[in-house]
Parts: C-alpha cells; sequence; structure tokens
C-alpha cells in the first residue's frame, strides 16, 4: 500500500511537470519534474557514456553532458539516447546554448547496480562522487533531461504519465493469498 501511494505521488509529480512553464534553472530548484530554460555551454569533454536500453530494449547509452549556465552554475543534461557505435563521435554534439528540459532527481544506485568504468566511459549511474572525480565540478542531485523531440541523434527521452501503477492489483493478490493461508491453517488446526 505505501508502494502505491508513492507510485501514486509520482505519477502526480509527472503530471504536474509536463504541464508547468518553464522557469530559468537555478540549482536552488529542488522540485522534481520542473520544466525549466538554460542559457551557457556545453563540456563535451567530460561527456558521460550511460548504459541504458532504448524504448525498443536495444541496449546503448544515454548522453549526459557537463553544462555551464551563463550564471556559471554546473548541471548535468541527458541530451538522449545513441547507439553503442556512435559512443565518442563528434557528429551527436550539438552546440545548442539555449536549452528546454525538464529537471529529475538522480536515480540512486542499487545493490545491482555495477560500478562505473571510469576509464573506459561506461557508467552504470549517476554518482556525483565520480562525476566529480572525472570532471573537478561539483552538481547537484538533478539531471536537466532535453525535451527537443526533434533532434535524432541523441534522441532526447520522452517524459510522460504512462508509468505502470500494478501496486493494487499486488496489494489485493498478496493480502489474497495471506487469507488463504490463513483460512488453510485453521482449517488443518481445527481437524487436527
Amino acid at each position: 500500500m505505501y508502494r502505491l501511494q508513492w507510485k501514486q505521488d509520482l505519477i502526480n509529480q509527472i503530471s504536474e511537470g509536463l504541464k508547468s512553464t518553464p522557469i530559468k534553472y537555478s540549482q536552488n530548484i529542488n522540485k522534481n519534474y520542473q520544466k525549466v530554460i538554460l542559457t551557457g555551454k556545453y563540456d563535451f569533454k567530460n561527456q558521460i557514456y550511460l548504459y541504458s536500453l532504448n524504448d525498443k530494449g536495444q541496449p546503448g547509452f544515454d548522453v549526459v553532458t557537463p553544462f555551464e549556465t551563463t550564471s556559471k552554475e554546473n548541471v548535468l543534461i541527458n541530451r538522449g539516447w545513441i547507439q553503442k557505435e556512435f559512443k565518442n563521435s563528434l557528429d551527436i554534439n550539438a552546440l545548442s546554448k539555449n536549452i528546454t528540459g525538464m529537471l529529475r532527481q538522480a536515480n540512486r544506485k542499487n545493490i545491482f547496480t555495477p560500478d562505473n568504468d571510469i576509464n573506459e566511459n561506461i557508467w552504470f549511474s549517476i554518482s556525483l562522487e565520480d562525476v566529480h572525480k572525472t570532471t573537478g565540478k561539483k552538481f547537484n542531485k538533478f539531471i536537466v533531461y532535453l525535451e527537443d523531440q526533434n533532434i535524432n541523434i541523441p534522441k532526447p527521452k520522452k517524459i510522460t504519465v504512462d508509468v505502470p501503477n500494478n501496486h493494487l492489483k499486488y496489494a489485493i493478490t498478496w493480502y489474497s493469498i495471506s487469507i488463504s493461508i490463513l483460512f488453510y491453517y485453521l482449517y488443518f488446526r481445527k481437524k487436527k
């Protein structure tokens, strides 16, 4: 039931964020799924390749590029997904200085996530500590996901409200199983 409430809150956050008016980026914004506008420049030499699957389940990389705003704030921009063969290609580096995107909190590494291979520039999670070691710059816990769907390489991730929410079904299933086990237990106990 806790997970059901958490998922409903997440869906509400995404829904509100998709309707939000873009505001000027600042590191003080702590609202997940807030649309933002940034002006500045990319740091392509410290680009991060985050292992990811596309919508069709093909393996590749999300291109996460450090960006310095005109007010000297550092932010990570998830520019979108590329096939593995485009890794380190100069063709994926767009020189746009004005960006519209959506803030999303960086996912935490779990026990099943492999360690980042910083030397080969193959990442499995955005660890701010690893990013600091690589770039020498500090970043906050939010990443801006680029929203321009007209770009093909890298292909920006489309953020939608279509998040699977099966937690109510799970809760009903587990409660039903628990009650069934309790009845079986009481039945066999009475029989003895």
